[in-house]
């Protein structure tokens, strides 16, 4: 659990590292200013995105075939190399790539969550999951900060800090990790299961898990609207600078730690696992509503404390496919959760941008700059009507089930 929580921050920290200083790095590799450099950043994060929705079904099937050890080490082991690919790259052209090889091994969220699933019981499985969101969401607060402070003495220190943190965290796990999956547990591996559609084709089959798994694509665009949107939004509307879009950001993600570590549990033993997704869901909702409307910055910023509670229906609704999920296909499953979270990363910058764009424009038809939290809150409404309804006839999840149960009759 230890290993699996360090590794999820580390990383996270290691992709944190690199924001404060790639828009810089781009206009030194490509020659270009600040707003082409956006662009040609918008293209790098697609591409990163693409492959890992890509890559994820494959890393969680190999996982479900050679343990998760193995494949945890080598894309560890891949992500600090390509790291000092990055630190080294002499054009941009290199950096695409390395970003390509990142969105590979950056998949490993895929066996991290099936590691999970093998050591958790049905009783503390959306903790640990929680334990898992938090630790990501840590990650992410302290690698920004980290990555401007050591910009100051070079752009590609941040980099080569990245590596070494990458490279440190697979010799920790070359030494102490243990492997969770069973032999007996394992099942060959088939390259017709290990791509996107074969993973649809094989959810399918649980029709609890493949809804659920609709409702996180939705979730996931959602909530993937405000680090899309809000600082385009918060400086045109509320006239915002650099430091208050960091530190609105910051408190964001603190208050998501706070949620995932220490909400969950009480609201997990007061509603269970559907009633705590759809209590996240409900939370969101009202948050992205209260950010599409709300006139000033005090009300703008109070809206912030539901929409970092609302990560509570992640780990809630994770624990509920692990558990209906049988236990030599939880590579699998975290795999198409993996893909489906990749899918939002690729479409949501795509989208949401533009709305913004378009209804703050001054020649808008409609001037209205919080049109996409309106719209992330319509897809919000429909994944949790997607949720609520596949898990309606659910049974109860027994507390202390093991997870090795397999799926209980459905």
């Amino acid at each position: 659990m230890a290993f699996i929580l360090i590794t999820v921050v580390l990383d996270a920290t290691g992709i944190g590292l690199l924001a404060p200083v790639l828009p810089r790095l781009i206009g030194e590799l490509s020659g270009a200013d600040l707003t082409r450099a956006a662009v040609y950043g918008g293209w790098i994060t697609a591409l990163f995105a693409t492959v890992q929705f890509l890559a994820a079904p494959l890393l969680g099937n190999l996982s479900d075939r050679f343990g998760r050890r193995p494949v945890l080490l080598v894309s560890l082991a891949a992500f600090g190399l390509n790291y000092l690919v990055m630190g080294f790259a002499p054009s941009l052209a290199w950096l695409f790539v390395a970003q390509a090889v990142a969105g590979l091994c950056g998949a490993t969220a895929a066996t991290a969550g099936a590691y999970l699933a093998d050591i958790s019981t049905v009783g503390n499985r959306a903790k640990h999951f929680g334990m898992m969101g938090g630790a990501f969401s840590f990650g992410f607060v302290i690698g920004p900060v980290l990555g401007g402070v050591l910009g100051n003495f070079g752009l590609r220190v941040p980099i080569f800090a990245a590596a070494g943190l990458a490279l440190v965290n697979f010799i920790y796990g070359l030494l102490v990790l243990p492997e969770s999956l069973k032999p007996e547990l394992r099942r060959p591996f088939s390259l017709a299961r290990a791509h996107v559609l074969g993973t649809i084709r094989q959810m399918r089959r649980h029709p609890l898990v493949f809804g659920i798994l609709g409702g996180v694509l939705l979730m996931s665009i959602a909530g993937q609207t405000l680090p899309a949107t809000w600082p385009y939004f918060t400086m045109h509307k509320l006239g915002w600078r650099e430091q208050e879009v960091g530190y609105s950001l910051g408190a964001y993600g603190l208050l998501g730690i706070m949620a995932q570590a220490w909400l969950i549990p009480a609201l997990m033993r007061r509603f269970g696992p559907r009633g705590t997704a759809l209590v996240g869901q409900l939370l969101g909702i009202a948050s992205l509503v209260g950010f599409a409307f709300a006139p000033t910055s005090p009300l703008i910023i109070a809206c912030i404390v539901p929409s970092a509670l609302s990560f509570v229906a992640w780990p809630a609704m994770s624990s509920i496919m692990s558990a209906h999920t049988p236990p030599q296909s939880q590579g699998e499953l975290q795999g198409a959760i993996a893909s489906a979270q990749s899918l939002a990363a690729v479409f949501t910058p795509l989208l949401m941008p533009r709305v913004f764009s378009a209804f703050a424009a001054a020649d808008a038809p409609v001037y209205f700059p919080g049109a996409a939290f309106l719209l992330a809150a319509v897809l919000l409404v429909g994944s949790a009507v997607v949720v609520r309804r596949v898990t309606r006839d659910m049974a109860p999840l027994p507390a202390g089930a093991a997870s090795t149960a397999g799926p209980p009759g459905h």
